[in-house]
């Protein structure tokens, strides 16, 4: 029975290894050129600021946010399509529903300007 885990476990093993490898090979090898911009922290988008508090543009989110909207439906869409013809008149109701939903989100998004970019 053990030897039935043996590929997978294999296959881990190689795997985890040229990873290894390819990270000490990159740091050996690797050009090192440290400068004062390298190395200031940096995050988001954004250069680091003093104040926690300070109020900042959120437009870059919610275009990320869009993104990931209509990246899930198409998670979604793909499998309908896959089985249309078995949930029939249903699916295809269902279906609608879901996107017409979709789309009056996104219309609400465009007019109040997320879409945007100054």
């Amino acid at each position: 029975m053990l030897a039935e885990y043996l590929p997978p476990l294999l296959f881990l093993i190689v795997a985890a290894g040229i990873g290894i490898v390819l990270i000490i090979v990159g740091n050996v090898l690797g050009p090192k050129r440290p400068s004062a911009e390298k190395l200031s922290p940096y995050e988001c988008g954004f250069d680091a600021f003093e104040n926690a508090r300070m109020p900042f543009d959120v437009r870059y989110y919610l275009i990320a946010i869009l993104f990931i909207v209509f990246d899930l439906e198409i998670a979604f869409v793909f499998p309908w399509a896959v089985v249309f013809r078995e949930l029939g008149m249903f699916g295809l109701i269902e279906m609608g529903t879901f996107l017409a939903l979709l789309v009056i989100g996104f219309a609400y998004v465009w007019k109040r300007g997320a879409l945007e970019w100054e």
